[in-house]
Order: structure tokens, then sequence, then C-alpha cells
């Protein structure tokens, strides 16, 4: 079985804008992210991406567009993610079932990984992310500059800050 952490990707991978990003020019991947991405690589875990996009199901953008933000991802940070679940529903029940607070994402990649969710993390900004993650198991980082969820194990001002946590408990 493998260990692996489970990102958010809007606010915690790339800046938060408080509006849905729709072009490339907006995509802002956060200070640190590259390293921190590197350094949970070499410290053996599976990076799995699971984010919400609501923009789909709404036309504000597409599948296509999703994937080309994860591939700028990739590329500043050696390839390092192993895989991205994203959930493009917010308003049917099918679509909806993936979306967190739901923990279908989550799910499927725990059985497609093989993930040994006693050692693996979810390293989410809003207390929907913490809800999935406790729900199968995993521990919890929740990146916020405010009062963290009471389901957040710790708090992080940033990823930066949520890997030296994993790295010093692994």
């Amino acid at each position: 079985m493998k260990k692996a952490v489970f990102l958010d990707r809007d606010g915690v991978l790339n800046e938060e804008l408080g509006y849905q990003v729709t072009s490339m020019d907006e995509f802002k991947i956060k200070e640190g992210v590259a390293e921190g991405l590197m350094r949970l690589k070499k410290s053996g875990f599976t990076l799995i991406v699971v984010t919400n996009q609501s923009g789909i199901a709404k036309g504000t953008y597409d599948d296509a567009f999703v994937m080309d933000c994860h591939q700028r991802l990739q590329a500043v940070s050696q390839n390092v993610l192993d895989d991205i679940y994203f959930a493009p529903g917010y308003d049917s029940v099918s679509k909806s079932l993936s979306r967190k607070p739901g923990s279908l994402m989550f799910e499927r990649a725990i059985a497609k990984h093989n993930v040994d969710i006693t050692n693996s993390w979810m390293i989410g900004d809003r207390e929907s992310d913490m809800i999935p993650a406790k729900k199968v198991g995993l521990k919890t980082i929740q990146i916020t500059p405010e009062t963290p969820s009471p389901l957040a194990d710790s708090a992080s001002a940033n990823l930066r800050e949520a890997v030296k946590l994993i790295v010093g408990k692994s």
C-alpha cells in the first residue's frame, strides 16, 4: 500500500481569487507550491489532486481548461502529481456525488492507487475538504489564515508549512 497526500487545488495550489478563473493568465500558482510538491514526492508520497470544478457545469470553462491548469502545475513541479480527480457538477445528484463534501473522488483514488489511509493526508482550505477526508480516514491540514475547522487535525498558513508538518511526521 502507498502513502498519499490528497490536495485541493483552488486556494491550496493556486491563488483563490474570489471568482472562477477562466483563463490561463488568471491561473496563478502559489509561491512554494512546486518545491512543496517535490518534497512530498521525494518523501515517498503519491500526490492526488481532488477538486470541485462547478464552472464546467455552469459553462464557464470546460474539462480541457481544468487539464491545462493541471499541466501547468505539472510543468512547474517536474510532473510529480500522480493523478487528478475533479467534480464538474453542482446541481444534479449524479454529478454531485463526486463533489466535495462527498467522498467519491477520494474513494476512487484510494482504490486505484492502493492508498494506505492510515499514513495519508488531505491538504485543503475549506471545511468541505476536511469532511470527505475524515470520512475516509485521512489526517487533515487546513490552509487558512483564520481559525481552522474543528475537523482539521492541523492548520498551516500555506502548502510549504503543511509539507513540513507531514514530512516531519512521516
